[in-house]
């Protein structure tokens, strides 16, 4: 709890992915990937309650013996490939409310395909979105560089023209304006009615980035970002 306000964590987790059969669960040196984020959550002092949304009873199993909460399987319409993020949270907040008669103040979204989160890290986003009254979100973010807007182009007539944003001849990746960001996967923090009304999870001109250069990046997906992930975790785990 934050300011008498009360705090809800989520981790979403079905057990559909396709790139990597049970993603949620594959071992990221030699730990389940998920565990990551759930011992993020358990060490957070602000967050009073945390479960997980799956599908998947496996998946379900492994959370509940790395000491999260299960208290419900999620809907299989709710668990598919067009399924939103945003419903499959929807459900699990109106389905724990039920449970447990309570209303939450702030939702958090802990994503465990990026494994790179802290309680401490996590505290500082809630208490960043607790702070500001004006925002209703604060999502994770990192810095886009090789994948910059100034260098994507598009051919017009047979020729290579600037998309969006024109780019100075021949200037270096860390030169390049404006700074540029992209959302990164890993942590969601929202005002309830964010969520629940507007079922949105950022998109609002009041959603604050949350960026810190020393923490490193990996939203996993394909098979290949399993050894980026364990690269920057043995730099990470040597901080």
């Amino acid at each position: 709890m934050i300011s008498n306000k009360n705090v809800l964590a989520i981790t979403l987790a079905r057990g559909g992915s396709k790139s990597i059969y049970k993603k949620n669960i594959a071992l990221l040196k030699n730990k389940p990937l998920i565990s990551y984020t759930i011992n993020a959550a358990l060490d957070s002092k602000y967050i009073d309650e945390y479960i997980i949304s799956t599908d998947d009873k496996e998946i379900a199993d492994v959370a509940e013996n790395l000491g999260a909460t299960i208290p419900f399987l999620r809907p299989e319409n709710l668990s598919s490939d067009t399924a939103s993020s945003a419903d499959a949270l929807i459900h699990a907040v109106n389905a724990y409310e039920e449970i447990t008669k309570k209303k939450y103040d702030y939702i958090i979204e802990l994503m465990c395909t990026n494994p790179f989160k802290s309680g401490e890290m996590i505290d500082d986003i809630i208490s960043t979105l607790d702070t500001n009254e004006k925002a209703d979100a604060v999502i994770t973010v990192e810095r886009l560089l090789d994948h910059h807007p100034a260098r994507i182009k598009k051919i017009e007539n047979g020729y290579i023209r600037d998309f969006c944003v024109e780019e100075e001849l021949e200037s270096r990746r860390q030169d390049l304006k404006p700074e540029a960001y992209i959302r990164n996967g890993n942590i969601y923090a929202l005002r309830r009615d964010l969520l629940m009304i507007q079922k949105a999870r950022y998109g609002t001109n009041f959603c604050i980035p949350y960026y810190k250069e020393d923490i490193p990046s990996a939203n996993i997906d394909e098979p290949s970002d399993f050894y980026k992930a364990e690269s920057l975790l043995n730099d990470w785990d040597q901080k």
